[in-house]
């Protein structure tokens, strides 16, 4: 690839989101139980290659574009869906399930903070990341079937937040970017 040329940060940024939010409905409807005979682990395979490969290459090209608030997003979110969709049916304890999605779940939080002022619906997702892998890890780690079920659900809203944006932005259609649009809207301070 010549050195001269770029992804462009808008486009990386969208594939992102898209990866994102389809990998966050799977792993989140999985956990529901909402489709009788689909479990977390039957999302193992767009995990690994939609959620993994495909979001850390994005974070990959968005870090080689300048962007470091997504690169550093897709990047890091690509190696955790990775892990978790290779190690899927693995057969891990309990234990070590809740302390994976808990530690993971620190990330979560850091992209949380970190996308102040990016808009609120890219906090919202991150944020509901958050929740969601802490309601898992802690239902992992007390085997309480409950909360992982409740982190499934609020999985699948972010998953459907992202796509949302991501559409969003191809789409040209609203987004809940936290920043003023519009012709003639100028902000101050």
């Amino acid at each position: 690839m010549d050195n001269d040329v770029s992804a462009g940060s808008t486009t990386t940024s969208t594939l992102g989101h898209l990866a994102l939010g389809l990998t966050l409905l799977a792993f989140g409807l999985g956990n529901t139980g909402v489709i009788d005979g689909v479990g977390a682990a039957d999302a193992s395979a767009l995990a690994t290659w939609v959620g993994g490969v495909a979001l850390f290459m994005a974070g990959l090209l968005a870090l080689r574009a300048g962007d470091g608030a997504d690169g550093t997003a897709f990047a890091g979110l690509g190696a955790f869906w990775f892990t978790w969709g290779t190690a899927a049916g693995g057969g891990a304890s309990a234990e070590a399930t809740g302390l994976f999605l808990l530690v993971w779940s620190l990330l979560a939080l850091s992209l949380t903070a970190a996308t102040s002022g990016r808009g609120v619906l890219e906090q919202g997702v991150y944020g509901l990341l958050f929740l969601s892998l802490l309601l898992s890890g802690v239902g992992a780690f007390a085997e309480v079937s409950a909360l992982g079920r409740i982190g499934g659900w609020t999985a699948a809203v972010a998953g459907l937040a992202a796509w949302y944006g991501a559409t969003a932005a191809v789409a040209k259609w609203p987004a809940f970017s936290g920043r003023a649009a519009g012709r003639g809207v100028t902000a101050t301070g």
